[in-house]
């Protein structure tokens, strides 16, 4: 599948110019292995080592529907990877924005610098993401890329900002739905859910 085809897939499934903008700006291919360059847009999760997935571009897509992103937001994502959806978060927040990438495996981490080297309003921190980023606090938008499986890390919770939104895959590790909470009166409410996902499992060190 090539790009065009796939971002006409996308516009078909209704997403936002913002997010079809995106994925048309950023080349998917600069985030995966060599190998895989020629399966880039392939609609598909994509290995990068370490037991570690680039998830599906419709999976992708639909998280960043779900948090709802307005220009100059600063976000968080949990699990970041090989950078790919920080690359486009950064894309939609704009210059005026910042985003945040917390990744616990170490090559992954490093890699995903060097990929996004000519990016100014991005940071990646190695570090375990249950705990989120304190010292950043708070964020307008948190996305966990990995699946948490049945509750929210408290932690995240206190660095959400009030009326912040939250995007993660809760559910087991046969199968998840894409939760979306908003933070009111400093708890997680319920504000969409889409089932039928399957994400790698948050890694806990």
């Amino acid at each position: 599948m090539g790009k065009q085809i796939l971002l006409q897939s996308l516009k078909e499934k209704g997403f936002s110019k913002e997010i079809l903008k995106a994925f048309s700006k950023i080349k998917r291919e600069n985030f995966i292995p060599k190998e895989l360059k020629d399966r880039a847009y392939e609609d598909i999760p994509l290995p990068i080592g370490k037991g570690q997935t680039i998830s599906q571009p419709y999976t992708i897509a639909m998280m960043l529907s779900l948090l709802d992103i307005k220009k100059g937001q600063k976000i968080l994502e949990i699990g970041s990877g090989c950078g790919y959806v920080l690359a486009l978060l950064s894309n939609i927040v704009g210059k005026n924005g910042k985003v945040f990438g917390i990744e616990i495996i170490k090559e992954l981490a490093e890699k995903s610098k060097e990929n996004l080297r000519n990016y100014k309003n991005i940071k990646v921190y190695n570090k375990n993401g249950r705990f989120g980023l304190k010292e950043n606090a708070p964020f307008d938008r948190i996305i966990i890329s990995a699946a948490a499986y049945d509750e929210i890390p408290k932690p995240l919770i206190s660095q959400l900002k009030e009326k912040g939104i939250l995007v993660a895959p809760l559910g087991n590790r046969y199968g998840q739905d894409l939760i979306a909470y908003q933070k009111i009166n400093g708890k997680l409410k319920l504000k969409e859910k889409i089932p039928g996902f399957i994400f790698v499992p948050l890694v806990e060190r």
